[in-house]
């Protein structure tokens, strides 16, 4: 077994873990099974997915990411957009305004104007971004902080659209789910590559 890693690797398009529904944290301090990992903290788990994801450039990453299947993801919101930090090396950290730490959040739409002008792309299928999500315009976020405490968060427009992309995650959607058909068998070729690669890399996992 593996040791806590500092940062996981990521679950690519394809692993059957991002199509789980994720279960709820029943347990705010038990210890967290991570497949291939040995046991380790929530506070623990989190602390890597927020390290996972400024490696990854991201702005976001939901737990089944990393392969476990649980309602918790990781959110930060930037000095600006994050489409216009990707490909730099300024570490992101020096942009953050706010991370989040949601456990088995709940949303509500505040705004059900949608807008699929920003363009989105997923950790987890990686070089693949594409404008016409459409996303609610204003959501409210109900959860649990990592000390079992109840606590909630409005967000609009991008910082909308990063919830609302994560919460998916916690459904088993991604957000090539949200486009035609016509969308995917654009990337047919790269989408094979990563489903491929997913396969490898959940044997090495297991071995």
């Amino acid at each position: 077994m593996r040791p806590q890693p500092s940062v996981y690797p990521l679950r690519l398009y394809g692993d059957p873990v991002l199509r789980r529904k994720a279960n709820a944290v029943s347990d705010f301090a038990a210890p967290v099974n991570v497949p291939g990992y040995a046991a380790a903290s929530l506070k623990q788990v989190a602390r890597s997915l927020l390290e996972t994801m400024f490696e990854a450039r991201g702005v976001g990453i939901a737990a089944p990411q990393v392969g476990l299947s649980q309602r918790l993801f990781v959110a930060v919101e930037y000095e600006d957009d994050e489409e216009e930090n990707e490909g730099q090396d300024r570490p992101l950290r020096s942009k953050v305004l706010r991370d989040f730490v949601f456990v088995n959040p709940v949303m509500t739409v505040l705004n059900k104007k949608k807008d699929a002008d920003l363009t989105e792309g997923c950790l987890s299928i990686p070089n693949i971004y594409e404008e016409g999500v459409k996303r609610n315009r204003a959501v409210r976020i109900d959860y649990f902080d990592l000390d079992g405490k109840s606590q909630s968060v409005e967000a609009e427009d991008y910082l909308a659209r990063v919830f609302q992309h994560e919460m998916d995650h916690l459904s088993g959607v991604l957000f090539l789910d949200h486009l035609p058909a016509s969308v995917t068998d654009e990337y047919r070729r790269e989408l094979s590559a990563l489903q491929r690669q997913a396969k490898a890399n959940l044997k090495e996992l297991e071995g």
